[in-house]
């Protein structure tokens, strides 16, 4: 019992850094052009979800960043879900994959940013390729695959929202 005490006095001890994601992202891109407050700008388009985030800053210090999610047409037919990250808390802990960390910063305030984690679970399966390196679905396969329970697993995405840097207001 006192052994376990000591191990979580050091555990609590330690920096918090060695306990964030040191995952790299699979997609690296550079900052994107500062945001004024207000302004609805696309964070990132995720076609296979068919989900669109948008965010704005705010100009509220206590909620300086919205983010939310569209969906981009009515007719697209999602070949992925987007899930919600409070629900999912998605690490690579978890089989999923850190895809992109999206950086916004605002154009009122040099020294905040809205920072947008991009998280990606593969569906867990290979998906098998015909002799011209072609995904291809039959119907009649699919409505007995269907028919049997055996649908496919989809790849999930989710986002994370953090802020970063001091606050202006």
């Amino acid at each position: 019992m006192m052994k376990a005490a000591f191990h979580l006095i050091l555990l609590a001890a330690l920096p918090l850094p060695l306990f964030a994601t040191n995952a790299k992202p699979e997609i690296e891109r550079p900052a994107a052009s500062p945001q004024a407050d207000a302004a609805l700008h696309t964070v990132r388009q995720i076609p296979e979800a068919c989900t669109r985030i948008e965010g704005r800053f705010t100009g509220d210090a206590a909620a300086p960043y919205d983010m939310q999610l569209v969906r981009t047409s009515a007719q697209c037919q999602p070949r992925a879900a987007f899930l919600d990250s409070s629900k999912v808390t998605p690490s690579e802990a978890s089989g999923w994959k850190l895809n992109e960390v999206v950086r916004i910063p605002s154009a009122s305030c040099s020294t905040q940013q809205a920072m947008i984690e991009v998280w990606r679970k593969p569906a867990g399966q290979q998906v098998a390729l015909d002799g011209q390196g072609q995904n291809r679905v039959y119907l009649e396969d699919a409505k007995t695959q269907a028919a049997a329970g055996r649908l496919a697993a989809l790849p999930a995405y989710s986002a994370i929202l953090k802020m970063e840097g001091k606050t202006c207001r």
